[in-house]
């Protein structure tokens, strides 16, 4: 049986058993919150600052890629640095992710996120004015770092700031806004590093993101403060070992083409990360707070999401490396016609998670889920009849169109997802949580780059042969995809239980 809604609705506040109040505290409300869980007032200016951040963070880490070329122009040295403008980005952040979610948990939402969103910008500003190569790198992991503080605080901002019906319209929001953030990274890039704008250069890319640093802090006043209800401390040895760990996975699969040497010592730190597992439980079998809620991971639905988010962003990331190598290496086309292509896939994005959110997630629960997913595989495989039907050196003009229907069904998936997913999770758990998934959609982004990335360039027979490829890997990982999902929505119950949560649905 597929459950049609999350278990439990209502993410914000979940009522006790016993007394009917709220498990979640709260510090004291920002100006503007009514207490006794009434909604809090200015809960839709605070989301507005909480999506610029996450726009502020894909953004940051795609522009880079087209302006890379020029950077390692400009500043010299060996050609193995241009990758490392990116993926020193990539690596900080998925090192940084799971302990930004504990200090959350720890010191406050709203003020951990006020301090990193102040980090990244004088961090940015610091990248604009690097003298080398070497600097510039250094300082896009301090960047990356920054918004590892930044970026798990968001899912549990907008639990503390929306419940019920609202609740899928906010987390519906952030689909729209990593679509068009990602698709117009590398767009924004080439723009502004050809307009070389008062002899800027490519160092206008990272100035970008002051202005929308200052409005980010400007509207931190409207957030509402949270944290776990009880705090936590952190875990030295299991966050030494959650970054050795993730470091050895992503590192090197981040610079784009891994070899067998690379895949070996991502496997040397899928090991670790195994050690760590070990080493999380047995801290919780002592009493002790380890680094993730153990409660997580007890469960069906919580592990399921994160395996459902890793395959599912794989796809993603992987599926717009494809068509961005193939215009720009297969058929010479600059960064602003991949971004154009790219374009469909995030209007469709919008606009499905946008209905999702507010309208069909509601009244359908998971099953929209499925649909999503059904539908992007619908556009991939449109996708790859559009590049049979093109000549080989020539533009596939239907894949447009295929890209927009995968689009939409990215957007359909997105919010159901984040709902159950963060459903599975109680106030005690919500960073971790939070951090988790996020650190998952890191490394399901570095592995899509780099499995179905590498497909395209491991592939004789041309670019469009390739192309092809590459579509096809991401095909198997979706079903994959499905796969994970079904395991996070199907519930095995016996029909006495089944019986008595009919009942008590039905009595309110």
């Amino acid at each position: 049986m597929v459950a049609d809604q999350p278990r439990n609705p209502s993410l914000g506040a979940r009522m006790s058993r016993t007394t009917g109040t709220p498990a979640t505290t709260t510090a004291p409300a920002a100006p503007g919150t009514a207490s006794g869980g009434a909604r809090h007032r200015w809960r839709w200016i605070a989301l507005a600052a909480l999506l610029a951040a996450e726009a502020m963070n894909l953004l940051d880490a795609t522009i880079v890629q087209v302006a890379a070329p020029v950077i390692h122009t400009d500043l010299g040295g060996a050609d193995t640095t241009i990758p490392w403008f990116s993926a020193s980005y990539t690596l900080a952040f998925a090192l940084g992710l799971l302990s930004g979610g504990r200090l959350g948990d720890i010191h406050g939402r709203k003020r951990v996120f006020r301090a990193g969103v102040i980090a990244f910008a004088a961090a940015s500003l610091a990248c604009a004015l690097a003298p080398t190569a070497a600097a510039l790198i250094a300082l896009r992991a301090v960047q990356g770092a920054a918004a590892a503080a930044v970026i798990p605080q968001t899912f549990g901002l907008i639990r503390a700031l929306f419940t019920g019906p609202e609740l899928s319209k906010a987390l519906g929001m952030i689909g729209p806004v990593m679509g068009l953030s990602a698709v117009a990274g590398p767009a924004l890039g080439g723009v502004l590093t050809h307009a070389d704008l008062l002899g800027s250069s490519w160092r206008v890319v990272f100035l970008v993101n002051l202005p929308l640093a200052a409005a980010v802090l400007a509207l931190t006043p409207c957030l509402r403060e949270d944290r776990a209800p009880v705090r936590p401390r952190l875990d030295p040895a299991g966050t030494a070992l959650a970054m050795l760990g993730t470091a050895l996975l992503v590192c090197p699969l981040a610079t784009g083409h891994p070899g067998l040497a690379a895949w070996a010592i991502a496997a040397a730190g899928a090991a670790v990360l195994t050690v760590f597992a070990v080493q999380q439980r047995r801290v919780a079998r002592l009493g002790k707070d380890p680094l993730i809620e153990p409660a997580l991971l007890r469960g069906r639905v919580f592990p399921a999401a994160l395996a459902t988010s890793t395959l599912f962003f794989a796809v993603m990331n992987g599926v717009m490396t494809v068509v961005v190598l193939h215009l720009e290496l297969g058929l010479h086309d600059g960064p602003l016609t991949a971004g154009l292509s790219l374009l469909p896939w995030s209007t469709g994005l919008a606009i499905a998670s946008w209905a999702a959110g507010s309208h069909l997630a509601p009244r359908y629960g998971t099953r929209v889920m499925h649909a999503g997913i059904a539908t992007l595989a619908l556009g991939l495989t449109a996708a790859v009849l559009a590049y049979r039907a093109a000549a080989p050196d020539a533009y596939p003009t239907a894949l447009p169109f295929a890209l927009g229907l995968a689009g939409l069904g990215t957007g359909l998936f997105t919010p159901p997802f984040f709902t159950t997913a963060l459903g599975a999770a109680g106030p005690q758990e919500t960073g971790s949580a939070a951090g988790l998934l996020n650190a998952v959609q890191q490394l399901g982004g570095t592995l899509g780059t780099a499995l179905i990335g590498g497909a395209y360039l491991d592939t004789a027979g041309g670019p469009r042969v390739a192309a092809e490829h590459g579509l096809t890997v991401a095909a198997v990982l979706l079903a994959a995809t499905g796969a994970a999902a079904v395991v996070m929505t199907v519930r095995r119950t016996r029909p006495a239980a089944a019986a008595a949560e009919a009942s008590e649905d039905e009595t309110g």
